[in-house]
């Protein structure tokens, strides 16, 4: 079985206990694929913390989960030395945290403060963590999936911007259908039954992941679609070269890392359509889940109710392929 057919057999598997939200488990596929942090927001209920389990169930993998509170420690997270005492002799060594995992789950990042969602910094840029002025490496498929509710404030502490920017997806769970939530119902009735199924079938192995992003490594990219990306982001830096309008929506635009991202992901997206080559689609595909959080907005747009997907839709709008 190639890469290909393992990553859609996961991504089958998966549809199964998420129902309706599709887009979300391809783009958490893309993330994994991709080799980058995704940040999760959605109201409750919405199956946030379930598709992270659920493709952490599906893979041969080591899953983490923190439960992130206001009283949470960084050495909660990263781990911390401890005394034992060896042969009469103290000795320090270090225990690891929960971040010492293939995929982490972050519940809820932001209802910790600032020096516990600090401490994830180095951990999701570096992929290492350093203790007592030792480095500790990650393992080598290590991903932090984040989830945050966007309407409860109270107790919370917003992200700030350079930790969002280093979440190489923003992806937003909205509201299923009405056919997709009577599906939910049975598919919980079923779950909670005494003789409800468990799957037999193997889990995905690690080696699958790293296959496939050989094989995205080798996605042709064009000159035209590299300048595309590349006038996507400045015109989020520069929007008055556009239209005045989205000028008065952008108080800051996208980083660099906004560039790299739609690179990775949209040559994932091609890779995932069977196509050895990037198209203009595959690029505007994940211009939302990449950009959108690296946007921030004017007084102006936020009280005229305009949100960072809407100036992302003007920007795919007004910027052609050249």
């Amino acid at each position: 079985m190639s890469a290909l057919e393992s990553v859609r057999q996961l991504q089958a598997r998966m549809g199964e206990s998420i129902i309706g939200q599709e887009s979300v488990i391809e783009q958490l596929l893309i993330g994994l694929l991709a080799n980058g942090n995704i940040l999760m927001e959605g109201l409750p209920g919405l199956a946030k913390t379930r598709a992270v389990k659920s493709l952490a169930k599906n893979m041969d993998a080591e899953f983490s989960r923190i439960q992130f509170t206001p009283d949470l420690l960084p050495s909660d997270i990263t781990g911390s030395e401890v005394l034992y005492t060896e042969s009469g002799q103290p000795v320090f060594r270090f225990e690891q945290g929960p971040i010492f995992a293939n995929i982490v789950l972050a519940d809820e990042i932001n209802r910790a403060p600032a020096k516990v969602q600090a401490a994830l910094l180095e951990a999701m840029e570096e992929r290492q963590v350093t203790v007592a002025g030792t480095t500790h490496k990650m393992p080598e498929l290590f991903i932090v999936m984040a989830t945050q509710n966007p309407i409860e404030q109270e107790g919370t502490y917003p992200l700030p911007e350079a930790q969002m920017d280093r979440f190489l997806l923003h992806v937003y769970i909205d509201y299923g259908t009405e056919d997709a939530e009577a599906q939910v119902i049975r598919l919980v009735r079923g779950e909670e039954s005494p003789t409800a199924s468990t799957s037999s079938e193997a889990a995905v192995a690690q080696q699958v992941i790293f296959d496939a992003r050989e094989e995205i490594n080798r996605v042709q990219v064009s000159k035209v679609i590299e300048t595309y990306m590349v006038d996507l982001v400045f015109a989020t830096r520069y929007p008055q070269r556009y239209d005045g309008q989205l000028k008065s929506w952008l108080r800051v635009g996208a980083s660099p890392r906004g560039a790299i991202g739609l690179d990775k992901c949209a040559r994932v997206n091609a890779w995932l359509n069977n196509r050895d080559h990037v198209l203009p689609d595959d690029v505007r595909a994940i211009a939302h889940a990449v950009l959108r959080h690296r946007l921030t907005l004017s007084y102006e747009a936020n009280a005229d109710g305009v949100s960072a997907n809407d100036v992302v839709d003007a920007i795919l709008e007004q910027v052609a392929v050249a």
